[in-house]
């Protein structure tokens, strides 16, 4: 493998990557930084999430940006805050030995005056996120013409969160001679679009395969009912006493909720999603890249840039709707050459997309059981031993303390010792997992399935499928140009042949009838028929007799406002957040045990 200075660069950059402990290029950087550096020749490249893409795109752009000159020669497109940050911060680092090269990084929910005197001062780079990006550029605070490089990094995201109107915005504001460079780690039919709409004869490269799992991660998945979901959740966590992972939802309702248990139940958790303010979010992440949180309960949208090279576990309380961005979630662990494992909690209807994304990452699922309160307690036993056996005593601290604590404990002999430092580290675990279920028995009447529906959703029928090319980034972005509010809640949803199901927050159920009466929509020249559907108490579906109604033309270049919207940023959120996080996570005894259970698994 070649080093850093032999692909291109120069001596301060890479004296600023050996200060950062970067010592030999991974493959992408290999491939792709040699490749800007010798080409105007736009470029589309696949890197699995974890593998430096970020040092691919920007080190050979600031091998060739003029230093000199203040205008803006770079824009790079993310779609999220955390990412805009997150790669901003790493370019500062990469440019650490090049005083004149300054970075700008622009999104929403932050101080826009402050960018826009930041960009007045001069930015050679400029990092954004699409919707905030377009308003400076409105506001004719960020001038575009003089780009040489246009970086599309994890466009996929950008698509699936409805931001094609602001791709074309901003391609507008750039001149046809800059070089476009496509970044993503999954490949659908979308992302193909945009480099047949946006690029010119693109060379291609790839590290791996399109759209394949890392090899360091395996891939479990764990059966399970609505009304057992969350308890194996526990046990998955229980099992592993040094758990440092991130648990991802569908939902902001669902995040909240499944955060809410978990430190209610006495974990040491937190939610990431987009109904926080940015100072909440950057809270949740600092505390959490700190390890002062374990367990982070995140949307898939809000956990993009969240750069953690340590996570030992992926927890997937549901499959996301688009089952590429599986990949995506997977990937946030086993990097930096760490392993990891992915877990996937399944019903009975929802294991058949395992092998849809089988096929995609390349890799079998494992089952495996959820763990029984026997096996729980023994690993957390063990991992117990393990680390009193491996503390190293300070003698001159402890020493004048020795004496009383051995005349107390004399009369005690070394099994009858053990036994009470073991009971009292162990005796509510215990307590709490006797006589504790089989989760694994889906048959028995208290694992019976729940509901599917969410209580507090609506489930909505829609006329079209998969063989009008629908797909779930599709109907969101359906939904959302109807304008039923900037606060609706999108739920599950199911893309079938001819028809599909999307749920709503039921408490816009009636303005969602009302939007779409008024609007008529169509899609793709097809009236679009919309109605609530009737659950029967069996958990079995029927469509009932609302009112249908169609749509006239629509795109669908939506701004999702559930996560992530440079645009439609979200400042409010729990007031309650960090103060509640930094309790649950002070009672939390080591290993997870001492704490009060609420109810029985």
């Amino acid at each position: 493998m070649s080093t850093f200075k032999e692909i291109g660069l120069k001596a301060p950059i890479v004296k600023a990557l050996t200060d950062l402990g970067y010592e030999k290029p991974t493959v992408i950087q290999e491939k792709a930084i040699p490749q800007i550096i010798s080409s105007n020749t736009d470029l589309k490249a696949f890197a699995q999430t974890g593998t430096g893409k970020t040092a691919a795109f920007s080190l050979p752009i600031l091998e060739l940006l003029d230093e000199s000159n203040s205008n803006v020669q770079a824009i790079i497109l993310s779609p999220t805050r955390e990412l805009a940050v997150q790669i901003g911060k790493n370019i500062e680092d990469f440019c650490k030995y090049l005083p004149n090269v300054k970075v700008t990084t622009v999104y929403g929910g932050a101080n826009m005056e402050q960018q826009i005197r930041s960009l007045k001062r001069g930015s050679q780079i400029v990092v954004g996120t699409p919707g905030r990006t377009v308003d400076l550029i409105n506001r004719r605070a960020l001038k575009l013409g003089n780009v040489q490089w246009l970086v599309l990094d994890e466009a996929d995201e950008m698509l699936n969160m409805g931001f094609k109107d602001e791709l074309d915005k901003v391609l507008e504001a750039t001149p046809e001679t800059k070089q476009t460079l496509l970044f993503s780690a999954t490949f659908p039919r979308e992302v193909e679009s945009i480099a047949r709409n946006y690029m010119t004869k693109p060379v291609e490269i790839t590290s791996g395969e399109k759209n394949q799992g890392s090899d360091n991660v395996s891939h479990e998945y764990y059966s399970v009912t609505e009304r057992t979901r969350y308890p194996a959740l526990k046990r998955i966590a229980d099992l592993n006493p040094d758990i440092y992972a991130i648990i991802f939802c569908r939902t902001r309702r669902e995040t909240q909720e499944v955060a809410d248990n978990l430190i209610k139940d006495g974990y040491s958790a937190d939610s990431l999603h987009g109904d926080l303010s940015q100072g909440q979010r950057d809270s949740v992440m600092g505390k959490f890249r700190k390890k002062t949180i374990q367990i982070l309960v995140a949307t898939d949208v809000a956990a993009r840039g969240l750069d953690v090279t340590e996570l030992t576990h992926v927890l997937n309380h549901k499959l996301p709707d688009q089952i590429e961005n599986y990949t995506h979630r997977s990937g946030r662990t086993g990097r930096a050459g760490n392993k990891g494992i992915s877990i996937v909690l399944v019903n009975g209807k929802e294991k058949g997309k395992l092998r849809a994304i089988e096929r995609i990452i390349k890799k079998k699922f494992v089952e495996t059981k959820v763990p029984t309160g026997k096996e729980i307690v023994q690993n957390q036993l063990m991992n117990l031993i393990d680390k009193v056996q491996n503390t190293e005593v300070n003698e001159s601290e402890i020493s004048e303390f020795l004496p009383n604590i051995y005349e107390k404990l004399e009369s005690l002999n070394r099994e009858e010792l053990i036994q009470k430092f073991v009971s009292l580290e162990f005796n509510t675990m215990l307590a709490y997992y006797e006589n504790a279920k089989d989760l694994n028995d889906l048959s028995s009447r208290d694992n019976s399935r729940a509901r599917s529906t969410n209580e507090n959703m609506t489930r909505f029928f829609i006329n079209i499928g998969r063989k009008d090319s629908l797909n779930p980034g599709k109907l969101i972005g359906l939904i959302n140009e109807q304008n039923i509010g900037d606060k609706i809640e999108i739920g599950a949803i199911d893309i079938l042949d001819t028809f599909s199901f999307f749920e709503i927050d039921k408490n816009f159920e009636d303005k969602t009838l009302e939007a779409f009466a008024a609007n008529q929509p169509d899609f793709d020249g097809r009236s679009v028929n919309v109605e609530i559907t009737k659950k029967e108490r069996s958990g079995g579906g029927r469509r009932g007799g609302k009112k249908p109604f169609g749509k006239k033309d629509g795109g669908f270049g939506r701004r999702r406002s559930t996560e992530g919207s440079s645009k439609r940023s979200s400042d409010f959120g729990r007031g309650k957040s960090d103060r509640r996080s930094s309790n649950s996570s002070k009672d939390r005894k080591p290993g997870g045990f001492g704490r009060k259970r609420k109810e029985k698994s």
